[in-house]
């Protein structure tokens, strides 16, 4: 009996040492940009990190979601017409939108989901929003606004809405973009029209539970819950306002004016203690302080030309006082103390790694213990120190190839996911798993 509890124990442990993070949607479990999970690499070897697996997949901008052992990815597939790249006018193409799910152990098809979905998009390369995985479903928004809900086993659809069509709404130039945000029994979606920019929807059937919100355009920043003031609060920033609503009714807490220019509100506002802070293209971002007591908020500073930073394509981090990210005018991490908009220090070398600013650089942010590991534009996973003081590397490793463009150069732009101590990123051709376990 002795040996059969001490075999118990072992066991028990072993298993709680081997178990494995899921990254079931954009920006991690917490929508945080922080990976928790243990067991991983403090360098990057010279001689690099051990691939796992490859698949083939087509277009798109979506990030991979992994769950329950499984990744989940959208793509594009194009049938005819001529990609062209002008961030002014849209591109026509056909083809189908389609949802992967693999198995994240070795990247095996186990299944696939597919539907005709002709662009008329600028960047039209395919899917912008990374599935979010909830209670056995999987949810799917396609850049034409094509909503879906699978059964996350079989790929069997549980319902679907097409946005654009059912609220009669322009799709956005760039396409659907806000990754849906599920919370409790409830998703909420970025949609767009006349009193239904944001939409919530039954997480379990479907049907609409409350829309609100007007607004010219709806923008490309996805739902943010936050709690603040002793209450949760729904963040929709579209291009004209950061609003707080209701999660339960859609009734306007607060409304901000914040105006980024061309529609472009993209990045998920951020907390930080009592403070939030968003930004975008035009010299134009806020830090918020927020009432302690109720739902509210005020301006602390508006930031300018020459200080704050400014995002578009990925989303900033807030660590300890510091922003942490990536200016849309020139390419530039940065690092800004967050209750002055000072600018700190900024580096092209996580971006674009040029000497000169890049319009759009871009690096997607992920915080793990003290370290950040960042995934450059240029196909690199960079292991970097971030500090108020500096931006220091550690290493990197070229997991793949930029195979979109985006004035002049080739990017990759697509949020990775980390789990099961690997990450997950794609570009236009395939999708790739590389190990990060401390043990390989």
């Amino acid at each position: 009996m002795r040996k059969l509890l001490l075999a118990i124990i072992v066991c028990g442990l072993s298993t709680s040492s081997l178990s494995a993070d899921d990254w079931p949607q954009w920006m991690g479990p917490e929508r945080d940009g922080v990976w928790r999970e243990t067991g991983i690499v403090e360098a990057i070897p010279a001689s690099g990190l051990p691939v796992k697996w490859r698949v083939p997949i087509a277009g798109g901008y979506s990030g991979p979601a992994v769950a329950a052992g499984r990744v989940y990815v959208t793509d594009f597939k194009m049938q005819s017409g001529t990609l062209l790249n002008n961030p002014g006018s849209r591109n026509e193409l056909s083809g189908n939108e389609r949802i992967w799910c693999l198995d994240a152990n070795d990247g095996t098809l186990v299944w696939k989901y597919e539907y005709d979905c002709p662009y008329r998009l600028s960047y039209a390369v395919g899917p912008r929003a990374t599935p979010t995985i909830a209670d056995g479903r999987v949810y799917a928004l396609g850049a034409m606004g094509n909503l879906t809900c699978l059964n996350a086993a079989d790929g069997a659809v549980l319902w679907g809405h097409d946005l654009a069509q059912e609220y009669s709404v322009e799709v956005p130039i760039w396409g659907f973009c806000g990754h849906p945000l599920v919370d409790g029994d409830t998703v909420y979606c970025l949609v767009g029209g006349d009193g239904s920019v944001a939409v919530a929807f039954d997480a379990a059937t479907g049907k609409e539970k409350w829309r609100a919100l007007s607004a010219k355009e709806p923008g490309y920043c996805p739902p943010t819950m936050i709690e603040a003031g002793g209450t949760r609060q729904l963040l929709i920033w579209h291009p004209e306002s950061i609003n707080s609503l209701n999660p339960q009714t859609g009734e306007v807490y607060w409304s901000i004016p914040l105006e980024p220019n061309y529609g472009m509100s993209i990045m998920a506002p951020q907390i930080s203690g009592g403070y939030l802070f968003a930004s975008g293209i035009g010299d134009v971002g806020a830090l918020l302080r927020l009432d302690r007591n109720k739902p509210a908020a005020d301006v602390v500073w508006r930031s300018d030309a020459t200080t704050g930073v400014h995002c578009a394509n990925s989303t900033p981090l807030i660590h300890e006082g510091t922003i942490y990210g990536c200016e849309c005018k020139g390419g530039q991490l940065r690092g800004v103390d967050l209750l002055t908009g000072k600018r700190l220090w900024e580096t092209l070398a996580p971006t674009s790694g040029t000497r000169r600013p890049a319009s759009h650089g871009t690096a997607f942010l992920v915080r793990h213990d003290e370290r950040y590991f960042l995934f450059s534009e240029t196909g690199d996973l960079i292991l970097a120190n971030l500090t108020p003081e500096a931006y220091e590397e550690i290493g990197r490793f070229h997991v793949l190839d930029p195979t979109s463009e985006s004035f002049g150069r080739a990017v990759v732009w697509s949020h990775p996911a980390f789990a099961n101590r690997c990450v997950f990123a794609r570009n236009d051709k395939e999708l790739v798993c590389v190990s990060l376990s401390a043990d390989e």
